[in-house]
């Protein structure tokens, strides 16, 4: 079916001159409105205004330029039936075969800081909506295109064949479809925000563009694909430098990264291990922050991936490329790094220059229905925790109770962290007994639980873990407190002259 005119109305106008232009080479007429027509006589394209067809000029500040029968039923008009065709002929109507569209910045206008209601709703299209589903749903006699990367791909089977297949008019319907949901997904989502009171909307629209399919999933007879918000953020906006193609558990590793080092101001580097930190370093030289994250436990950074918040250098990529490691994401790197790094040519090297997150909530899904919660950003300052033994931590102490308390936040329950200078020197991960935690996080500290702290993300049950503590040298315990027990864990720590700090505040990770 050959195309004789199209409708071009679109904010995004990449790639529009080269497609309009190939267009019209092929004697396709154009119409178009506003600044689209304005753009497209500017390069010397010709076009011709809505208005013509419509009988009006926009009104309304351009409020209302396309929503008119005179355009809805030439999109709209199927062409296999006589008495569709008739009726346009009878009205002057002329098909339209297709619709070129995408829509106002509304997601980009909302990002911005600083941006008003009256902003955004003066950013909710109306007229393009309505007429990208129109031409999806008469997909069969339209083409619809909403993405200027599409352009290129039309324009070619155009000029080779004269038409796309139904197949392919299809594919670009699904898109059309998914343009208009992720679009009101945004404003409905935007909207409820403003009116709901406990801050968790009635309805949830979640809209997500698919950037790339994975190798697999979490393990090679699982498909996989990524998808991302708009604009991109995050892990999912980070540049790789070099590496395979990143699989969905390197992506999960690296997201587990970011939020581990989004707690630390100072120079910081981790190492994790299947979502968990296997070890975690603050030091002012960004090589030692590292050296010391990894000798938390090498055994488990063996095949890990490293986070850094600071320019990676070369002394640093030397020690990085020293061992196997998967992946490595820090916010830059200087030339040497960059250059150290090509010796391991499959270890992933992604550049993310901002570690923010702009999360709200948090998503888990389940079969039937999807959990919703918060980020869990709340911190402790000092001068909120309890001191609840005869003695009190040192200010040293203190220092390292509160660098433990960050990491174990990020370490699936039950969850145990030893840490001295700054470092963490043992992790117990994920066990369904926190005695087990306890022990695990105490054997791979070592020697060197003499003399550290300890964290727990809950509560002691019983005391059975401060006695362990205490027996392998630990001075000082935080931990939420709230167990009916939890005098026989003071108790306890009492007893060995250890001193306990309660945050009211648990950190459960699962």
């Amino acid at each position: 079916m050959r195309v004789r005119n199209a409708l071009i109305s679109v904010w995004d106008k990449r790639g529009l001159e080269e497609f309009a232009r190939g267009l019209a080479d092929l004697g396709v007429q154009l119409f178009s409105s506003g600044g689209t027509a304005r753009f497209l006589r500017e390069k010397g394209i010709p076009v011709k205004e809505v208005s013509e067809l419509t009988g009006f000029p926009e009104l309304l500040d351009g409020r209302v330029k396309t929503l008119h029968p005179a355009i809805h039923a030439g999109i709209l008009a199927r062409r296999d039936l006589p008495s569709h065709l008739n009726t346009l002929k009878e009205k002057g109507i002329p098909t339209i075969d297709l619709v070129a569209v995408n829509l106002y910045p509304f997601v980009e206008t909302i990002s911005r800081t600083g941006a008003t209601l009256e902003e955004a709703l003066e950013n909710i299209d109306i007229g393009g909506p309505a007429m990208v589903r129109a031409a999806a749903k008469n997909y069969r006699d339209v083409i619809v295109v909403v993405r200027p990367e599409r352009y290129a791909e039309i324009l070619g089977e155009l000029r080779e064949r004269g038409d796309l297949s139904e197949e392919k008019r299809l594919e670009l319907a699904v898109e059309a479809f998914a343009h208009t949901s992720s679009y009101d997904s945004s404003i409905q989502s935007y909207l409820a925000a403003l009116t709901s009171r406990s801050g968790f909307p009635p309805f949830l629209g979640l809209s997500y563009r698919k950037l790339s399919d994975l190798r697999y999933g979490q393990n090679p007879h699982q498909r996989g694909s990524l998808y991302v918000e708009t604009p991109a953020w995050g892990i999912a906006s980070a540049r790789l430098h070099q590496g395979r193609e990143l699989s969905f558990n390197n992506l999960m590793d690296l997201d587990a990264a970011l939020e581990v080092l989004r707690e630390f101001e100072e120079t910081t580097a981790v190492v994790i291990k299947h979502t968990n930190p296997c070890g975690v370093a603050s030091d002012p030289e960004v090589r030692e922050a590292y050296v010391k994250a990894r000798e938390c436990d090498p055994i488990s950074a063996f095949g890990g991936v490293v986070g850094i918040n600071r320019k990676v250098d070369g002394g640093t990529a030397e020690e990085i490329t020293s061992t196997f490691i998967e992946a490595v994401v820090a916010p830059s790197y200087d030339a040497e790094a960059l250059e150290v790094m090509k010796k391991k040519a499959n270890m992933r090297v992604l550049e993310l220059p901002s570690f923010e997150s702009r999360a709200r909530y948090r998503f888990r899904q389940i079969s039937g229905g999807l959990l919703v919660e918060e980020e869990d950003s709340l911190l402790l300052r000092p001068e909120e925790l309890r001191v609840v033994t005869e003695r009190k931590p040192t200010a040293e102490e203190m220092e390292q109770l509160l660098f433990a308390w960050k990491v174990v936040k990020h370490v699936k329950s039950n969850a145990i962290v030893v840490a001295r200078d700054k470092q963490a020197v043992g992790v117990g991960a994920g066990q369904t007994s926190r005695v087990d935690s306890t022990e695990i996080a105490l054997r791979k500290a070592g020697p060197r639980a003499r003399g550290a702290v300890l964290a727990s993300d809950a509560f002691f049950p019983f005391p059975d873990s401060v006695q362990k503590a205490a027996e392998a040298g630990i001075t000082a315990i935080i931990q939420p407190g709230g167990s009916i027990r939890d005098q026989e864990s003071v108790n306890e720590a009492n007893r060995h002259g250890m001193a306990m700090v309660f945050t009211g505040v648990r950190h459960f990770k699962h």
